[in-house]
């Protein structure tokens, strides 16, 4: 459907505009573009482990931006961004965000928090900003985007720590390996999360011939600017707070937006006791009825991102190594 100039009716807003990835386009033009809120998905997420306030609105960016990147690549598979420090005194070991083509998402991070002094230290940290800086100096830690397709070859691209917060990392990289102008605004209060991204994909050639000759077909050369200052005057209360549609009208209703159904968000878990068990395989037999013997009887496997717990007996055990 074709946006109009009148503004949305968000007098009530249902669960579904809170979980939700708006995709768009500028008619006639090479510009698309994504908006992701996330509500439920994100609560489920954070609740699973006691995380400081500033891990909790990363995760909540990360989240975002796994759903939106994924929208940019065709694959069937599942696309994950991860962040890792490389510095042993860092209070961030690493964090995961991960989204699948069906609008699946989880997260999970690792903290140091073992003493009152790192306590503190995180007590004191209130912004995603702030867990980002514990990678380390501008330059240190990693950044990866992974894209698994289902029954391909996984794809690893590095990112530079080009920026001191995420949108611009993953703008900057999405740009320099691209070759895709992009715009990626990402923000987290520790409740809700939200995002746009927005790309300026490379002209056809008929229209970059018009160009050349200087003729004026209806492009809009000034579009791509006017997409810049427009889209980072957008508050991160209005990317947490506010539906895609009335996001979407604030920014651009002076364009054409061409906005089709959006896709459904929801947390979601790939662990199983089948995985369980192909863990329990590389410990080897002898090492694991050791820790059934030394836990009692019964050990437990627990999933970090559900909370889901699978136990094992001896005979659990022993069944295993008898397939």
């Amino acid at each position: 459907m074709t946006q109009d100039t009148q503004a949305p009716n968000t007098d009530t807003q249902t669960t579904s505009y809170n979980d939700i990835r708006q995709r768009f386009f500028i008619e006639d033009s090479p510009v698309r573009g994504d908006v992701v809120r996330l509500s439920r998905s994100y609560a489920t997420t954070i609740a699973q482990k006691p995380y400081p306030e500033a891990i909790k609105r990363l995760l909540g960016e990360m989240m975002t931006a796994a759903s939106l990147l994924i929208s940019t690549v065709k694959i069937n598979g599942r696309l994950s961004i991860q962040l890792q420090s490389s510095d042993p005194e860092s209070l961030l070991n690493w964090a995961m965000a991960e989204c699948d083509q069906d609008g699946i998402i989880r997260a999970l991070a690792s903290w140091k928090a073992d003493t009152d002094a790192q306590a503190q230290a995180w007590e004191s940290m209130t912004t995603a900003k702030d867990a980002f800086a514990e990678l380390g100096a501008m330059g240190q830690g990693v950044l990866f985007i992974n894209i698994q397709p289902d029954g391909g070859d996984s794809y690893q691209g590095i990112v530079e720590r080009s920026h001191d917060n995420l949108a611009d990392c993953l703008a900057h990289y999405q740009k320099q390996s691209a070759q895709i102008p992009t715009l990626i605004n990402l923000a987290s209060d520790g409740l809700q999360a939200g995002g746009i991204l927005v790309q300026m994909l490379p002209r056809t050639a008929e229209e970059t011939y018009e160009v050349e000759q200087n003729q004026d077909a209806g492009i809009d050369d000034d579009l791509w600017p006017r997409l810049n200052v427009l889209t980072r005057t957008l508050k991160a209360e209005e990317l947490t707070t506010l539906d895609t549609s009335e996001i979407l009208y604030r920014l651009y209703h002076e364009e054409n937006i061409v906005a089709p159904e959006p896709v459904a968000l929801s947390f979601g878990c790939t662990c199983s006791r089948e995985k369980c068990e192909m863990a329990i395989e590389q410990i080897g037999e002898a090492e694991a009825l050791d820790i059934v013997e030394e836990q009692g009887g019964t050990f437990e496997m627990d999933c970090g991102f559900c909370g889901e717990i699978y136990p094992f007996d001896k005979d659990d055990v022993t069944a295993i190594f008898a397939k």
